[in-house]
């Protein structure tokens, strides 16, 4: 068996924080998205491949120096050029060959252990499943009606969920399943894992479910990105920074080095704040500030900025900043 991420993706939903940070490599706590899956493969044993775009490549081999894992570049620099999940994992096994898979999708947080997820696949394909407790919520993610252990129905974003049971974007396919996406992609089909179930359960496939709770994150929002920092960030993480005797830090928080933070600043609770930034006589929580940001006599409130922007006099609410962004009221 192989371990298969993908991470092709460019992320529109999250313009313009993704226009140059790729999503799987947005930080979560004291680490980024892929580290804390890249985490929990380690007890497995097996090797372990990440797919990503041209666009990105660069920073993926700079993530990847020190990881064990082999990087798959897909050709595509741009979202109308990007291969599908199913296209993309086509494109792998051209190069890694048939076996059992384990895909994981690079923009997953959740709190099983792969371990003990892989101890329940019975060589069929096995999918993880998460009950989102509600039907309107459930529309926006494949929905999965089950039978015991035994997945009866999936439909990708229905107008009327059967139920509340979605699938969660971690995938065991067995060797006789991954042969058979080059006849599904062959046959125009539409190029997403969801709609590649359904088109196994036609084909009369058999697929099971494992059933978590506790937490799973689909980062494809703000709101979803910044609700996972504050289930993952459970302790305060503060490097070599400068910090003013009036400033206050209220945990758990991420201050990485170089930071200012100046005169009657507070940051936090749940504040994550990237190299080099300068925070002075400003408030900051529930947020998500990027490297070389300035922000002065400012409140920031459950808002993310990317790196190189500057915010002066303000009262930030749920907002997205995107990079190099100068942005002022008054003096």
């Amino acid at each position: 068996m192989k371990v298969l991420i993908m991470a092709g993706g460019y992320a529109t939903r999250l313009w313009p924080i993704t226009k140059s940070n790729p999503k799987a490599l947005l930080p979560v706590g004291d680490k980024v998205i892929l580290d804390h899956i890249i985490e929990k493969t380690k007890e497995l044993n097996l090797e372990v491949y990440v797919s990503t775009n041209r666009f990105f490549a660069k920073r993926f081999e700079e993530w990847g120096k020190d990881k064990d894992v082999e990087l798959l570049i897909e050709d595509t620099l741009r979202e109308e050029e990007k291969l599908g999940t199913i296209g993309a994992i086509n494109e792998a096994l051209k190069n890694l060959g048939l076996d059992d898979y384990l895909i994981i999708a690079g923009d997953n947080l959740f709190s099983f252990s792969l371990k003990h997820f892989l101890g329940k696949y019975k060589g069929k394909t096995l999918i993880a499943v998460y009950d989102v407790g509600d039907f309107e919520l459930a529309k926006r993610y494949g929905v999965v009606l089950l039978e015991g252990e035994r997945v009866v129905n999936f439909e990708e974003k229905p107008v009327k969920p059967k139920s509340t049971w979605i699938s969660t974007g971690v995938y065991v396919f067995p060797r006789e399943v991954m042969e058979m996406i080059p006849q599904y992609l062959k046959e125009g089909n539409r190029d997403s894992p969801g709609y590649f179930i359904q088109w196994l359960l036609s084909k009369g496939v058999e697929v099971y479910a494992y059933r978590f709770d506790d937490y799973w994150y689909d980062i494809g929002s703000a709101d979803s990105y910044l609700e996972a920092l504050k289930t993952l960030l459970k302790e305060s993480h503060i490097e070599e920074i400068q910090i003013s005797p009036y400033a206050k830090i209220i945990p758990p928080v991420v201050i990485r080095k170089g930071a200012r933070i100046l005169g009657r600043s507070i940051i936090g609770p749940y504040a994550y704040i990237g190299e080099n930034c300068v925070i002075k006589n400003s408030d900051i929580s529930d947020s998500i500030i990027f490297k070389n940001t300035v922000i002065r006599n400012s409140t920031i409130w459950r808002s993310i900025i990317d790196e190189k922007c500057e915010i002066r006099n303000l009262e930030l609410k749920k907002s997205l900043v995107g990079g190099h962004a100068k942005i002022q009221r008054g003096d």
